[in-house]
């Protein structure tokens, strides 16, 4: 009878191989040159999904690829492990969010074990362990040290549902990222990490990532947003207060009409006066509630209040009132704008409803505007006007004069501004990692002595979801002796962001275990930086940014000793499924759809978009399902083959079983020519169909490397496989050419390792090899085997193809023209024609132009 495919027993046995023989372990070796594959580490939400299997995936093909070619290769696993979603679970289900999150961990893990990915378990480290966090919480007191962290009030976004500060990017139209409760503007005492230290250092290293996606750099370039102009000072009228601005823009200086100052500004309620500040502090609280995204984009309602105060324009003296205004924020320049509604279109919409002056100073080559007939401001270029000494003058040229002349006037200054705001870290949860500050009433805030790391997160806390962290109402933990005094004191409840966490890790994964500190160098200078990277582009500029930030700290504080942490970075697609959706029942599962039909009511089954894979769409694959019916090697497979890494994958229940079906080829056509191969050997000759199959195994071979090495064309590397296999099949000449069988079968084997470990392995073995296929080695092409001696050309006759014709592989353009006219089917095509002219293109094409 013959022996059928099967998958599971084939995977459980090279996964408990590869466990026993702790085949992935990685340690340090000078004599090697090392490879560091690492893909984003995942939250612990319980059960890996479709995007899961195929980023890990990706990421296995190439760590598997790199230790055949003789690499060293680190490929590590750990977890993301602290963050509110455990809070949330927690309350949820009547249970502890330690006790979720290592559970998930667990049953994760036996999911990711089960796909036969090549991680080094020794090395696996979770966020939420003491053993993690203690180092971290010594980098927080090591920035505080150098004043890289620091403590101030500002305005945060605030989720309500979730009690907790929100990062700007964790803020999705006016949403909070996790929940989706609309975000409001709260004043905190919050813990800042001071990046902008590193802005420039950040914005001019992206220029060297050559091995990032450039969509991924100009991201991260635009949130820098680094901006080259003038602090101005405008002096209160009858106050000693002055509000200071930022513009790229002093060449219309002589323009600004009114000045705009974000609700959040400090001066907003001071400037207000006694008859205006009622309505002035009821927009504050109003626009407070808005998001702070959309309060910036084009379309927004531009709206304002008069604070009854006025500045003094510095360089013409005119009285200027202050709004404050929805559209000005805070995070950008120094929350104030000096207003020139004819040359900024929201400062022209903004004064046009509230009835201010405008002021023409730049006028176009050829054209004269009028303030009070314009329908929008002008944005280009011109020649100053009512500009005092600098009539006539280019604009762009004006720049420079103007400020050089606030500079000697003493009410200005050029300067460079950036975007990018310090990251606000402080968190008002529980589940994440202690701040290790404690407040004392007589010393104030005073860090943790380092002796006494880590701050352990208490256990028995109760998880109610009521009113900030639990941290505050747990006495043990919150009530502690000044470490400086003595006097009672209390600790800092807030904790810190999750990106904190991850702006490291892929550091500590080059050695876990260390317990003398953060980081060892020795094993950080051999390992990093990552050699590539893989994980989503939504993390553009917050993880990815976040993690670039902390190498550079970490290399001032001498625990590393390079500047950038991902040498290359691959951006996968998403998983996308077509949704199906009942007009009574909403989204349906898959198994609930029967010959079309929702099988709750029967009503026809609407067919949706290709979307992203979502629980609350219900167009989720359970991968266990999938392993379970198919066998990780198939869900491997179809997870590399159906679409280029970096674009969307559409799931395809025929696509897989289609890969299903190949490897079921593969397993046969190996396993049916087992005894005829034997012990054979390559012939020093070959002749024939013998020698076309093996100018295609070499030719297949060096496809495959070229797509896998750096481009991670993996479908296209499949393509060629299966190509091979077909070819396999359809040799004729096996018998009389055993050797060269083997040689097509055993590269089969070898090329497909990366991409299906299992079922490479056990027909490696079959094929009588004991050392496993790692032993072996990646395959090299032989150059002799690729050069053809005969080569078939394409004869076309008037531009279609009429035929073909074989001729030796250096056949000069006159044997080739000679060969394509005898053609018996051609020259049916030129009975009753004259030919005009013959174009040869060498070794390709014929054309033949007859009429």
């Amino acid at each position: 009878m013959e022996e059928r495919y099967d998958a599971a027993a084939i995977e459980s046995k090279w996964q408990a191989t590869w466990e026993e023989q702790r085949a992935f372990q990685a340690t340090e070796d000078a004599g090697r040159q090392k490879y560091y594959l690492l893909e984003m580490f995942p939250y612990p939400s319980g059960r890996i999904h479709m995007g899961h299997v195929r980023n890990y995936s990706i990421g296995d093909v190439v760590a598997r690829f790199k230790r055949l070619q003789g690499f060293n290769v680190l490929h590590p696993m750990g977890w993301d492990a602290f963050g509110m979603p455990a809070e949330n679970a927690a309350i949820q289900h009547g249970t502890h969010p330690a006790r979720w999150t290592w559970e998930n961990i667990a049953h994760m893990r036996d999911q990711l074990k089960k796909m036969g990915f090549s991680y080094d378990w020794d090395r696996e480290l979770a966020t939420c362990d003491a053993a993690y966090y203690k180092w971290e919480q010594l980098i927080f007191l090591k920035m505080l040290e150098q004043g890289l962290a620091y403590r101030k009030s500002s305005f945060v976004n605030w989720c309500p549902t979730c009690q907790t500060v929100l990062a700007n990017e964790q803020v999705e139209n006016g949403g909070c990222w996790r929940c989706d409760s609309q975000v409001e503007q709260k004043e905190l005492d919050q813990w800042f990490f001071k990046i902008t230290d590193y802005a420039q250092e950040l914005l001019d290293d992206t220029w060297r990532l050559t091995g990032w996606p450039e969509p991924v750099l100009v991201m991260q370039r635009n949130w820098i947003g680094r901006s080259i102009g003038c602090e101005i000072d405008f002096p209160v009228a009858d106050r000693e207060l002055s509000v200071k601005v930022f513009t790229t823009r002093q060449d219309t200086l002589y323009g600004a009409t009114f000045m705009s100052l974000a609700p959040e500004h400090p001066l907003a309620l001071e400037l207000a006066t006694a008859e205006r500040r009622q309505e002035v502090e009821a927009f504050i609280a109003r626009v407070r509630q808005q998001d702070k995204l959309r309060r910036t984009s084009d379309d927004l309602v531009k709206e304002g209040v008069f604070t009854g105060s006025f500045c003094v324009n510095p360089v013409n003296g005119r009285r200027i009132p202050v709004f404050l205004a929805n559209f000005v924020l805070m995070d950008y320049g120094t929350g104030a704008v000096m207003a020139v509604p004819t040359h900024d279109q929201r400062d022209f919409e903004f004064a046009r409803k509230y009835g201010l002056d405008l002021v023409v100073v730049i006028q176009p080559e050829g054209e004269t505007f009028d303030a009070a007939t314009m329908t929008e401001a002008w944005t280009g270029p011109g020649r100053l006007v009512h500009s005092g000494p600098f009539d006539g003058v280019d604009n762009e040229q004006a720049k420079e004069d103007i400020a050089l002349y606030l500079e000697q006037q003493g009410v200005g200054r050029r300067t460079v501004n950036f975007r990018l705001r310090d990251w606000g870290v402080s968190r008002q949860r529980y589940w994440g990692t202690p701040i290790p500050i404690i407040y004392c009433p007589a010393c104030g805030a005073v860090p943790v002595p380092e002796a006494e790391l880590p701050v352990l997160l208490p256990e028995d806390v109760e998880i109610s979801g009521e009113g900030g962290s639990p941290l505050a109402r747990h006495a043990a933990f919150l009530n502690v002796p000044c470490p400086q005094c003595g006097t009672p004191a209390r600790r800092e409840t807030d904790t810190f962001d999750t990106f904190v966490e991850s702006s490291w890790y892929f550091a500590r994964y080059a050695c876990p275990q260390y317990g003398d500190g953060p980081l060892d160098r020795a094993a950080v200078d051999y390992w990093l930086p990552v050699d590539q990277y893989i994980g989503g582009v939504e993390h553009a500029v917050m993880h990815l940014l976040y993690a670039r930030f902390f190498t550079k700290v970490l290399r001032d504080l001498g625990m590393l000793g390079l500047d950038e942490p991902f040498s290359n970075l691959l951006t996968q697609g998403m998983v996308c499924m077509e949704t199906r959706s009942c007009p009574t029942h909403g989204w349906l599962f898959p198994e609930q759809v029967v010959d079309g039909q929702c099988s709750l009511c029967g009503q026809p089954a609407q067919v949706g978009r290709n979307e992203k894979m979502s629980k609350s769409k219900k167009n989720v694959v359970d991968p266990d399902q999938l392993i379970s019916r198919f066998g990780a090697d198939t869900a491997r497979l179809f997870s590399l083959f159906a679409a280029p890494p970096e674009k969307d994958l559409e799931w395809n229940e025929q696509g897989v079983e289609g890969c299903y079906r190949f490897l079921h080829r593969v397993w046969r056509v190996v396993l049916d020519h087992l005894e005829l191969v034997g012990a054979a050997t390559i012939p020093a000759r070959t002749e024939g169909e013998a020698r076309v199959l093996r100018r295609q195994v070499h030719r297949t071979i060096k496809k495959v490397t070229e797509d896998v090495d750096g481009r991670f064309h993996f479908n296209t590397a499949i393509a060629a496989v299966m190509e091979l296999v077909n070819a396999i099949y359809g040799f004729k000449d096996k018998p009389a050419n055993p050797g060269v069988l083997r040689e097509a079968l055993e590269t089969t084997v070898r090329l497909l390792a990366p991409f299906v470990p299992h079922i490479a392995e056990e027909l490696w073995a079959r094929l009588g090899h004991a050392g496993g296929l790692e032993a072996a080695g990646w395959p090299q092409w032989d150059a002799a085997a690729l050069v053809e001696e005969e080569k078939t050309i394409v004869v076309q006759v008037n531009g279609k193809v009429r035929g073909k014709v074989t001729v030796v592989a250096d056949a000069d353009d006159e044997v080739t023209r000679q060969a394509a006219l005898a053609d018996a089917n051609v020259a049916r095509f030129l009975e009753g024609k004259t030919v005009r002219k013959v174009v040869v293109v060498p070794g390709r094409l014929v054309n033949i132009v007859a009429s």
